[in-house]
């Protein structure tokens, strides 16, 4: 083999690439997880599929154990200089880093929103999950599943209010935002919210009050008007996190406008295949039979 094919071939360790690009092995690694061609797991760095294709290959040594080299030549490569790929997907430790939130916040996030689930071991991928971006992974050596999901889901409108919700924000929790919809603003001033539950949610009537009690009873975790984490501004009555499930209680059935209101929300929550649960007032004068029935379907048990 001539001097040529034996430089082609050679393969680096990241401390010793890490030189040959005047780097330190810190920043060399920072880039290349930028790049999409590794991730961190259980202390220590794996390649990715597209990290393979650039050459990455496992070697070890007695010594020091397992690690990733590279092809001497990969320091040319703009994406190893520079750590950008407008392509690449991100894991949830990557996309936290940008908004200042460990990776096990951003998949509790990505699941309070419906788009994961959590597996036996890892999190898989929802039907939601999959219309916003995100891929299906899986550890090559554990074969715990995970979810990348595109940078520009940090943008999307659900995303970025659950993050205002998480990290604090108090423009948003005193109902600051600038933006309105005037279509919800009528109807809430119309039916305002003027009851206070046992678990302190200040709810528009009676029956919202008795389910909101009746939930805080069971020990269901539960959110009260959620919006839903699609782009249109839609609020549920109840959403309960547990089994990702909406609960709505339809009332007012003489009231024109808000049979219009029901038959629209109706169409959203099918539109993106949405768990939901209706209630009626006979429903309602029942919940100790009808709820735990309607529960169990997706999965949440009661008493």
């Amino acid at each position: 083999m001539n001097d040529t094919m034996k430089n082609k071939n050679k393969k680096l360790s990241a401390t010793a690439l890490a030189k040959t690009m005047a780097l330190s092995r810190k920043e060399l690694l920072g880039k290349m997880e930028g790049a999409g061609w590794i991730y961190r797991q259980d202390d220590s760095w794996q390649l990715t599929e597209k990290g393979k294709i650039k050459g990455g290959e496992y070697t070890s040594h007695p010594e020091y154990g397992e690690y990733i080299v590279w092809p001497e030549l990969i320091a040319s490569f703009d994406e190893a200089k520079t750590g950008t790929d407008v392509n690449a997907v991100r894991s949830c430790r990557q996309l936290g880093k940008k908004v200042e939130l460990s990776g096990q916040t951003m998949n509790a996030l990505f699941s309070e929103l419906g788009w994961i689930k959590k597996a036996l071991k890892g999190w898989n991928i929802t039907e939601q999950g999959k219309t916003m971006g995100g891929l299906q992974k899986e550890d090559y050596r554990s074969g715990i599943p995970y979810v990348c999901w595109p940078e520009q889901i940090l943008d999307n409108k659900a995303f970025s209010l659950s993050l205002k919700e998480i990290k604090g924000d108090l423009s948003h929790a005193i109902g600051l935002s600038t933006e309105k919809n005037d279509e919800i603003e009528s109807f809430r001033e119309k039916f305002p919210a003027k009851l206070r539950t046992a678990d302190g949610h200040m709810v528009k009537s009676k029956a919202e009050m008795l389910i909101d009690n009746w939930l805080y009873m069971a020990e269901i975790v539960h959110a009260y008007e959620r919006k839903l984490p699609i782009e249109e501004d839609v609020y549920c009555d109840f959403y309960i996190p547990t089994g990702k499930v909406y609960i709505e209680y339809w009332g007012y059935e003489n009231d024109e406008k808000y049979q219009k209101r029901k038959e629209d929300k109706l169409k959203i929550y099918d539109k993106y295949g949405f768990s939901l649960i209706q209630l009626k007032d006979e429903d309602v004068k029942n919940l100790d039979d009808v709820l735990p029935r309607m529960l169990l379907k997706f999965g949440v048990q009661t008493y």
